[in-house]
């Protein structure tokens, strides 16, 4: 773990709502942060706090399209705007999906 933490703490307690708590937890190598179905954010322990927002507010993006009902997923697929994608053969968080296109312009 870096020694970001307390700098990364300040954040997330400066980002998360009772509505959209943020967590900081160890993720998968690559995955800076998730947005969950429960409407809680995960960010990694290890992402530099010069992204530590851009993450946050990329997630937060995600939140939205699904309070909107636009997104969804399960372990097996991601569904948007009612369509079903396969988890197994997507490269999650290209910047060519749907969903993601949205929060890489509004990040």
């Amino acid at each position: 773990m870096r020694n970001n933490l307390s700098a990364l703490d300040k954040i997330v307690a400066e980002e998360s709502t009772p509505e959209t708590p943020i967590y900081i937890k160890k993720l998968d190598e690559g995955v800076q942060a998730e947005a969950n179905n429960d409407g809680s954010i995960f960010i990694d322990s290890d992402t530099p706090i010069s992204e530590a927002k851009t993450a946050i507010s990329h997630e937060k993006v995600h939140i939205d399209q699904m309070d909107r009902g636009d997104l969804n997923y399960d372990e097996n697929h991601v569904y948007w705007k009612g369509k079903k994608y396969s988890r197994k053969t997507m490269n999650e968080g290209s910047k060519k999906l749907p969903w993601e296109k949205e929060a890489y312009k509004k990040q």
